[in-house]
């Protein structure tokens, strides 16, 4: 397994854990996200798209991770993924395009590129 999905890894065990210790808070979180990421005026891709380059411009590693596999899930080919670091990096810069080597990275260990 790659870095990035280490780390994603990780990251779901520890989810799992603070989701026990936390319980009514995690639920509210959980209830809430489902809600955001349905299909509406914009389709689930394109919101997992757009919380991609927020969480590249926030220099969140689990929110790149997670929301460009996310992403995936839905459909995004990787031009989308990779017009999605360009926007970020036109918004944020030499951060953003640091964030997008996560992507890539990524986007490698899934088989991808």
């Amino acid at each position: 397994m790659g870095k990035q999905l280490e780390i994603w890894e990780d990251y779901l065990a520890q989810r799992d854990e603070n989701a026990k210790l936390l319980g009514g808070i995690w639920d509210v979180k959980d209830a809430l996200t489902k809600e955001i990421y349905k299909d509406g005026a914009l389709d689930a891709k394109t919101k997992r798209l757009m919380a991609l380059a927020v969480g590249m411009r926030a220099g969140c590693e689990i929110c790149v991770i997670g929301q460009t596999q996310f992403a995936i899930k839905e459909g995004a080919t990787n031009e989308e993924l990779f017009e999605t670091i360009g926007v970020a990096t036109a918004m944020g810069g030499t951060p953003g395009m640091a964030e997008g080597g996560k992507v890539l990275e990524l986007l490698k260990e899934l088989g991808r590129i």
